[in-house]
This record gives structure tokens, C-alpha cells and sequence, in this order.
């Protein structure tokens, strides 16, 4: 089973380095797909309630002892308020089959709906609960994040993002740093680009006798970055995870970082969300 470092979140839980996305997969094709990343050493899972597939990613992590997983979770806009996330963690640890979360983040800040405090509230009164280990957010700007921070005087332990070398991220990811919070990539492969397809990520992999999705990924795993590509095909679940037996280079970093804004815009978090 392949060994996955860690690192240790602000609270003391340690998150596996890589992880499996799960969006978008249905209960039947998610069980499959989680079932075999376990086999291959996988060890975080992440989920949500938008994605429809809890029941079926929780099938499978019935495989694996319970203290061997990272399971995460996300919940919608309905549950913000004070008292929505116990009720939002109680649905998923219903459908996911397990007694706590290891991580729950709010999906989306829905700013027009102003309530996204509150549920953070909400969040910090579950972990101090013991009902979920660590506490984060999805897809949270700076000024969010600084809100959150002003208001409570916690910070979330993680923020996921949509980051790839064409959404880079840095202003954020300085932001995440300074105030102790873990970058995590959603479409850290660029879903929906020609990032694996560009000549510097193709150069790159040939250096190295890598993939090009390999290269992206380590690009982000040297940066502190938890990427967590979706994947349902065995082979390429062996290679995501196995991105930790070779370095970039300074310049081959950097080459890398000069994609950023090649692509369509990322997902603008004041006007999207479920």
C-alpha cells in the first residue's frame, strides 16, 4: 500500500497529502472509484452533500478501518446558520455511514445570502463537539477568509480552491499561509483546459519519464497545495498518487506558475454557488 505523507492542520489532525475528488460520480461510480483508490493506499476521500454521492462513497470506506480515513464533506447554503451544520453533519454521517468527519467545509460562501458567519459559527461549535475533527471552507476569497477571522477569531484549517498552474491562486495561497489555513485544489488538473496538453507541462513530464499529470500535481504538492483529482480509472489513481519520489526544479516551478490565467476564469465565488 502506497504511504501518502501528511500534513498537520492548525487544529492537530493530520490530512494525507492527496487525495480523490468525487465530483461528479453517482453513488454506483463512486463506490467503485473510492473503493479502488483505497486499495491503491488512497486515504482521503472527499465528498458533499451537492454531489449526491455520500451513500455510495460510504459504502466503500467500509473497507478500511475508520482511523485509517480522511473523510470530508461539504454542505449547501440552506444550512447556514447557527444551528444548520449539526444538522448538515448529521445527514452526511448518515449517509456516509460514520459516527464523525474528519473534515466539513462550507461548499460555497454565498455572499448575496449573507449567512455564511453564522455557519462558520455553527462549524466551530460542531468541532468543539468532537463531532467533526477539523473545520474549513470551499471556495472562499481573501476577504471572506478575513471576515471569518474578524467576527470569530478562527480561522478555517482549510480552504479549497480551484488551482491548477492556470489558476494559480497566489494572492490566495499567501493569504492561506499567513493565517495557517491549507490550500486545497479542486480541478487540480486543470479540468476543462489544455494544461496537460502544453508544450511546457509535456517537456516537463518528458525530463522527468513522468506524466503530465504527475508534473501538475507535484508542481502543487511542493507548494503545500492537498490536490485532490478526480479519477475512476486504476492506472491513472496509481499515478496521482504517486507524485513523491521526484522533485521540480526551481526554473521548472516557475515555468509552470507563468500558465497562470492562460485558461477561462475560474469560478468566481461572490456569484457562484449551491
Amino acid at each position: 500500500m502506497s504511504q501518502v505523507p501528511t500534513v498537520t492542520l492548525s487544529h492537530g489532525s493530520a490530512m494525507p497529502r492527496v487525495g480523490l475528488g468525487t465530483s461528479p460520480m453517482n453513488d454506483a461510480d463512486a463506490e467503485r472509484a473510492v473503493r479502488t483508490a483505497l486499495e491503491l493506499g488512497y486515504r482521503l476521500i472527499d465528498t458533499a452533500e451537492n454531489y449526491r454521492n455520500e451513500v455510495g462513497v460510504g459504502r466503500a470506506l467500509k473497507d478500511v478501518p475508520r482511523d485509517e480515513l480522511f473523510v470530508t464533506s461539504k454542505f449547501n447554503k440552506r444550512w447556514h446558520s447557527v444551528e444548520g451544520p449539526r444538522q448538515a453533519f448529521e445527514t452526511s454521517a448518515e449517509r456516509l455511514g460514520v459516527e464523525y468527519l474528519d473534515l466539513l467545509l462550507i461548499h460555497w460562501p454565498n455572499p448575496a445570502q449573507d449567512r455564511y458567519v453564522d455557519a462558520w459559527r455553527g462549524l466551530i461549535a460542531l468541532r468543539e463537539a468532537g463531532l467533526v475533527r477539523a473545520i474549513g471552507t470551499s471556495n472562499f476569497k481573501p476577504a471572506h477568509l478575513q471576515r471569518l477571522i474578524d467576527e470569530t477569531g478562527v480561522a478555517p484549517e482549510v480552504n479549497q480552491v480551484q488551482l491548477s498552474p492556470v489558476w494559480a491562486k497566489a494572492a490566495e495561497r499567501a493569504f492561506h499561509r499567513q493565517h495557517g489555513i491549507v490550500t486545497e485544489a479542486w480541478s487540480p488538473l486543470g479540468k476543462g483546459t489544455d494544461l496537460l496538453q502544453h508544450p511546457a507541462v509535456q517537456d516537463i513530464a518528458r525530463a522527468h519519464g513522468r506524466t503530465p499529470g504527475q508534473v501538475v500535481l507535484r508542481w502543487e504538492t511542493q507548494q503545500d497545495v492537498v490536490p485532490i483529482p478526480k479519477s475512476s480509472n486504476p492506472q491513472r489513481l496509481a499515478e496521482n498518487l504517486a507524485v513523491f519520489d521526484f522533485d521540480l526544479s526551481d526554473a521548472e516551478l516557475a515555468t509552470l506558475a507563468a500558465l497562470d490565467g492562460t485558461a477561462r476564469p475560474a469560478a468566481d465565488s461572490d456569484r457562484s454557488g449551491h
